[in-house]
């Protein structure tokens, strides 16, 4: 018998570094490794029956062994079939050992069952899973018949039982994809289980198989065949039969597989799991269309349509071309189209797409008035968009309109913040743009804006915010706008990080702060809107992790600085922090004690903090909050003649309120010099999570601390960059304090498990600092974010 080492080097062998490259290498190299397992199978097959010749008996394989697509380290899924008489009970039991015990020996996972056909009929009817896999039973050794016999009786039961077994097949799959979500928007696909993965080919075929709908070709079955290739490659990197491509893994599959870059490598994973997301959707809809037919039919069906106007109609959940629309003769029935699918919610058949791909004139250059005006429809169509859109895309509609998309499609986001690719992100931004055009004098501006606003993450691009301004000039102008819209589109993409960088990194009450916000938009009101709305559209299509109350809060105190400096006659939605502390709280600061009011806001709080300033004021309140188990999101602290006058915003992970006198009293010791109120400090510190493992990939690098030029007048602006962890405010404060340095105003913010702190701080005596200390707090500053914290 072959033996272990042959068995597992021989796989590997056939699936080496020497079998990818070149044109055909998956296909040759699953057929070669299918051979390899079917030839080493039915030589143990041989020794297990001693060469003898056993009728109604076999063995079979189901899964990707079943279908011949295996992967180098895949597991084997085998059945011994019989008949129930040719061989007794404890013979049958005898044979299965003979064939399972060397296969373990050889160390192939292996999943195994001794059945008869009537067993399987059986099991596929209470197995849904079973069932699927059933269908993909093939012979391997021994009597086919006794298979055909299982894999015809499998398949006309899944036919017979489609009405009962199409809901169960749908929520399963739904549930799976929930579970582990969407290859195509992943940066660690999983490439069986998600929605557009290889399992989702097994279910295509099980809908056929059904005779419920035909399941689409070439294009979805070469995106199968991508994916068998990055699972195969992972397979041999990583020497393990996981389906996962893990960040770590990025680099050396891209090269086992000749791409460029990891980039690229993700962008073809996403197209793939695209194109099978996308058949299998559609495909899934048929199916429930036939099945509906099937049991409302009572003699010949006709379709029900509902007109929607320009010859399309609705029917059974899709836009389809009326009978006798002729398509040639009007270019822009792909925008009205989808105009239409889009405002119902509905996608466009895909039949119907394709006669719109193949058969429409392409729109003119520059676009005529009511193209672009279509255009503006389908963008403020809402969430119908993001259907409609797919659908456009996966036809190359979209690339016939925007050329430019083709260098962003499926691109993959290496930021924490970002749940999506780059393409589906702008299509996002789209749709949340739509709930707040009402704020704004020019809605087809700001969608524009929104689509075109990351037009410019291509490779190679080192601002993609410089770089997609020039991008969406051009395509302003191919779309036909005029000079002046063209120039507002091109800045707020140019522009469209500005704000938030200015609202969370910047002093507000700062003069110089607001004349950059009002600098970005050319001193124009409606474009600080259109920016204004940009910005909160562009965050909330990101993530949570982007769009915070804290961060709304910030950007709404810019916005109304900034609003009294373009349209000063206007009244402010609410006032900016006064310049002068009123004299009703310098009165009540005259008591020694602090003001602390505590105001919950939308599941987090508002803590607003006033006491007289003094050396180791932030240090001993940062520190105050984090011993009270308080995790500081964001925070403004100014100093107003000789006043500290400081807004924290903060959650409370164990769900209690602040309690404003246990805070105040905390300050009031921490001024005398009592230390006790951050006992609970250290504690802390000692059981927060750290990171597991030792791999550097992913990981932010080491802590920045820079100054921002020109920034201020009145103060050095020192920018800190580092991973947060409990105390680390407290921590810096201790820095500053035993550097003599005093923070006049900080802006704090936490994002993504990082900390973008910018400090406007001066000497004791209110000078700037000189190059000198900088130097010295800049350093300090590093060694506190990249070591142990300071002591009192």
């Amino acid at each position: 018998m072959t033996d272990v080492v042959d068995v597992a080097a021989r796989r590997l062998d056939l699936a080496g570094t020497r079998a990818f490259g070149t044109a055909g290498s998956g296909r040759d190299r699953r057929v070669r490794l299918a051979d390899f397992n079917r030839e080493w199978l039915q030589g143990l097959w041989e020794e297990a029956t001693r060469g003898q010749r056993l009728d109604w008996v076999a063995l079979a394989a189901v899964g990707s062994v079943g279908r011949g697509d295996a992967g180098p380290l895949s597991d084997y899924d085998l059945v011994l079939l019989h008949d129930g008489r040719t061989l007794d009970a404890g013979e049958i039991t005898r044979l299965a050992d003979r064939m399972w015990y060397p296969i373990w020996d050889a160390g192939v996972r292996l999943d195994h069952s001794v059945r008869t056909v009537s067993q399987c009929r059986t099991v596929a009817a209470d197995d849904l899973t079973a069932a699927v896999g059933l269908l993909d039973i093939s012979p391997v050794a021994g009597d086919a018949e006794v298979v055909a016999a299982a894999r015809a009786t499998v398949s006309h039961d899944w036919r017979a039982n489609a009405r009962k077994r199409l809901p169960q097949l749908t929520e399963a799959m739904a549930q799976r994809h929930h579970r582990h979500g969407d290859l195509a928007q992943s940066i660690e696909p999983e490439l069986k289980e998600a929605h557009g993965g290889l399992r989702d080919m097994t279910v295509l075929n099980a809908l056929a198989e059904a005779w419920l709908a035909d399941r689409p070709r070439g294009e979805v079955d070469a995106a199968y065949a991508v994916l068998l290739d990055v699972r195969d490659a992972v397979h041999v990197v990583t020497g393990r039969g996981r389906d996962r491509l893990s960040r770590d893994d990025h680099d050396a599959v891209a090269a086992l597989l000749g791409h460029d870059d990891a980039d690229d490598l993700l962008a073809e994973v996403s197209n793939a799991g695209r194109a099978i997301a996308y058949a299998l959707d559609g495909t899934a809809r048929r199916a429930g269309q036939s099945q509906r037919a099937r049991v409302l039919r009572v003699g010949p069906r006709r379709p029900q349509m509902s007109p929607l106007g320009y010859g399309l109609f609705e029917s059974d959940g899709e836009v389809v071309l009326g009978p006798g629309r002729l398509v040639d003769s009007d270019p822009h029935l792909p925008l009205r189209a989808a105009v239409l699918a889009a405002r119902a919610n509905l996608p466009i058949a895909p039949t119907t797409l394709e006669n719109l791909a193949t058969r429409c004139a392409d729109l003119p250059t520059p676009w005529s008035p009511l193209a672009r005006g279509l255009f503006s429809d389908l963008l403020a169509a809402g969430p119908g968009l993001v259907t409609v859109w797919e659908g456009l895309d996966q036809q190359g509609i979209i690339e016939r309109w925007l050329p430019e998309w083709a260098a962003v499609r499926s691109r993959p986001q290496r930021n924490a913040v970002h749940r999506h690719t780059v393409d589906r992100h702008l299509i996002e931004t789209v749709v949340h743009a739509t709930g707040l055009l009402r704020g704004v004098g020019r809605a087809d501006l700001l969608l524009l804006a929104a689509l075109l606003h990351d037009i410019g993450k291509i490779p190679g691009a080192r601002d993609h915010s410089l770089a997609g301004a020039p991008i969406a000039e051009a395509v302003m102008r191919r779309l036909g706008h005029h000079d002046a819209d063209v120039r507002v589109v091109t800045s707020l993409v140019r522009e469209h990080l500005t704000l938030i960088e200015l609202a969370t990194r910047r002093d507000h009450a700062d003069p110089r702060t607001v004349d950059a916000a009002s600098t970005a938009v050319g001193g124009d009101r409606e474009q600080f809107e259109l920016l204004l709305a940009l910005t909160e559209a562009d965050a909330v299509a990101a993530g949570p992790k982007a769009w915070t109350d804290w961060r709304a809060a910030l950007l709404g105190q810019l916005a109304t600085a900034v609003r009294a400096r373009l349209d000063p006659a206007a009244p402010a939605v609410g006032e900016a922090e006064p310049a002068v502390v009123p004299h009703a709280l310098v009165l009540e600061l005259a008591s020694g004690e602090p003001h602390v009011v505590v105001v919950p806001s939308g599941g987090s709080y508002r803590i607003d903090i006033a006491d007289r300033d003094r050396l180791g004021l932030f240090a001993d309140t940062a520190g105050l909050l984090a011993a009270e188990g308080l995790v500081v999101r964001t925070a403004v602290l100014r100093t107003v003649d000789g006043v500290a006058v400081n807004e924290w915003h903060v959650e409370s992970p164990s769900g209690a309120e602040p309690e404003q006198e246990r805070l105040a009293r905390g300050l009031t010791r921490l001024a005398s010099g009592d230390r006790g109120p951050l006992g609970l400090l250290e504690r802390r510190r000692q059981f927060a999570a750290r990171p597991s493992g030792t791999s550097t990939i992913g990981t932010p690098g080491q802590p920045r601390a820079l100054v921002v030029p020109g920034a201020s007048t009145e103060a050095t602006v020192l920018e800190v960059r580092a991973q947060d962890r409990p105390g680390l405010l407290h921590e810096l404060g201790m820095t500053f304090a035993k550097a003599g340095v005093s923070v006049r105003s900080a802006h704090i913010a936490t994002y993504a498990g990082q900390t973008l702190d910018t400090f406007y701080v001066t000497d004791f005596s209110g000078r700037l600092l000189d190059p000198s200390k900088v130097a010295q707090v800049v350093a300090a500053i590093i060694d506190t974010c990249d070591g142990a914290p300071p002591r009192p």
